[in-house]
């Protein structure tokens, strides 16, 4: 497991991580969430060692990091795709690495396969894409066959097929019973591939929560149709409802749910052509937990 206990660090009079705590379990793939300078890369830096806390402890199977004899073996994890060498090629880098935690030079040719960059191991790393560097970086994490995963924002640059290899990829590893830990700001890629969240604000833990449960702790809203949208928005407002007119003329209703939107057009004699409930996804549920969190706010808020 990745356990963070009561972590906080601060530099200077801010609090990047405040007294944050979570547990991070084998066999799921858990997404960590949060708004741009919520502390989430500062986290995966102080499980990894690479941030002194100024209270609580970050531990990878029970212990400190910075202990493990060869590191790779227990966790593997890829923070920045660009922290490499760029004149190494692909096969040298994972072979500096591998010497450094006892493993054998077949481990590299395997991940290098695993990862699509067998075709340009041998080509030096300055000039890969930032696609190729995010695969060499996820090789580099798989080399130990490490039973713990941390990635920081891995999805960055990767095109649709590199997506969907690390998805499948990353469901595969936690269904050997690996612990996976995962940041993305995709939401839509999250919600398929994450079995669980933790979603931090400002430094500290606002969810931790399965996936399926995170939209459920909010209502959706209704969609609904019909002729005469004006009069059944006026009866709808009149009885508290918030109601937005979409592009194609759809009515999107809060605070009333389908049965009684149902029986005011019923009474009014307004007809329907639909009227479909729909959950909240996984962006709005994020958005509404962490809209008090958030840090940078674009224009128009």
């Amino acid at each position: 497991m990745i356990e963070v206990r009561g972590l906080t660090i601060r530099y200077g009079r801010t609090r990047a991580v405040d007294d944050l705590t979570f547990t991070v379990r084998p066999g799921l793939v858990t997404g960590f969430l949060g708004p741009n300078g919520a502390g989430k890369s500062t986290t995966m830096r102080a499980v990894l060692g690479l941030e002194s806390p100024d209270a609580g402890e970050a531990l990878v199977d029970g212990r400190a990091y910075v202990s493990l004899r060869r590191p790779l073996r227990t966790m593997g994890a890829l923070l920045d795709a660009g922290a490499v060498h760029g004149g190494r090629t692909a096969r040298a880098h994972l072979g500096c690495l591998a010497r450094s935690n006892g493993i054998g030079a077949g481990r590299v040719t395997g991940v290098l396969e695993q990862a699509g960059l067998a075709g340009v191991a041998d080509r030096r790393i300055s000039g890969f894409s930032l696609g190729m560097k995010q695969r060499l970086g996820i090789a580099a994490a798989l080399l130990g066959d490490p039973p713990v995963l941390m990635f920081d924002e891995p999805l960055n640059g990767l095109d649709p097929e590199g997506i969907r290899w690390l998805r499948d990829l990353l469901r595969s590893l936690a269904g050997e019973g690996r612990t996976v830990l995962l940041s993305s700001h995709l939401m839509n890629e999250m919600a398929l591939t994450a079995d669980h969240v933790v979603v931090i604000g400002r430094g500290r833990l606002i969810a931790d929560t399965a996936m399926n449960t995170l939209a459920g702790l909010f209502r959706g809203d209704v969609l609904v149709r019909t002729s005469d949208p004006e009069r059944l928005t006026a009866v709808m407002r009149a009885r508290g409802a918030e109601v937005v007119t979409e592009d194609d003329g759809a009515l999107s209703v809060h605070d009333l749910d389908a049965a009684e939107i149902g029986v005011l057009a019923l009474a009014e004699g307004i007809p329907l052509a639909e009227l479909s409930p729909r959950g909240a996804s996984l962006e709005e549920a994020f958005m509404r937990l962490t809209e008090d969190s958030t840090e940078y706010h674009s224009g128009g808020r």
